[in-house]
């Protein structure tokens, strides 16, 4: 517990300090590429800060071009794992209401973070098409399928807003499995163990061009499910 409260005394304020930071380097560079070093590098020393390695293996089945990144989620460090590690400027997909905080949301927009508004089906739909255009002229992105944290390694059920978006964009989608985050932070505790995470990129998913959309959101999430699953420590 007192790793935690240290950790959170020092990390809060550089959370902060980086969001404003990233903002001010945002207003010079249109590219995003001064924002994702201000991400990558807070997210390492937050994880060096946790006394926290991780270890990423599947690079090498990384396309060209822009991909739907999705993995499974255990903790917090998942985060700042997949950007401290992953090998590509990465923007994340997430819910509307963590763009209205002070600071850490504008930064979020300037960095060219995608907002879902999930208040409505309309709203949601108009949110998922900005998506894939977005994500269509070249951006990849990461998902959380599950929607929350799993509170053990088990696999909570997909949600279906992901694979829509994944055949709206038509790009491919990256499975990922991480082990080893719920370990060093538990969902729903405030406790933060020393440890290593594991990051495993498996190859890449591109969505079938015939079918009922039905269907072929189905197969996407199976063959999805089953890839992350196949790696995945009990």
């Amino acid at each position: 517990m007192i790793r935690a409260y240290l950790f959170l005394t020092v990390f809060t304020p550089l959370t902060f300090l980086f969001a404003a930071s990233a903002i001010l380097c945002s207003l010079f560079d249109a590219s995003g590429r001064a924002y994702a070093f201000h991400a990558r590098l807070w997210a390492r020393l937050s994880l060096a800060l946790a006394g926290t390695r991780v270890h990423i293996r599947g690079t090498e089945h990384l396309p060209d071009g822009p991909v739907i990144f999705m993995s499974n989620h255990q903790s917090n460090f998942d985060i700042l794992s997949l950007l401290a590690n992953l090998p590509r400027q990465i923007n994340w997909i997430a819910k509307k209401e963590l763009f209205d905080i002070p600071v850490f949301g504008p930064s979020m927009r300037r960095g060219g973070y995608i907002p879902l508004d999930r208040s409505d089906g309309r709203k949601a739909l108009k949110s998922m098409d900005n998506a894939a255009r977005i994500i269509r002229e070249g951006k990849s992105v990461v998902m959380f399928p599950e929607g929350t944290r799993s509170s053990d390694t088990q696999l909570l059920p997909f949600k279906r807003g992901g694979f829509l978006l994944a055949l709206k964009a038509g790009v491919p989608v990256v499975p990922i499995t991480i082990n080893g985050s719920g370990r060093v932070n538990p969902a729903g505790r405030t406790r933060i163990y020393r440890g290593i995470i594991t990051i495993t990129l498996h190859p890449p998913l591109t969505p079938a061009t015939t079918g009922s959309r039905t269907s072929v959101e189905t197969a996407l999430m199976e063959q999805v499910r089953n890839y992350i699953a196949s790696a995945l420590e009990h």
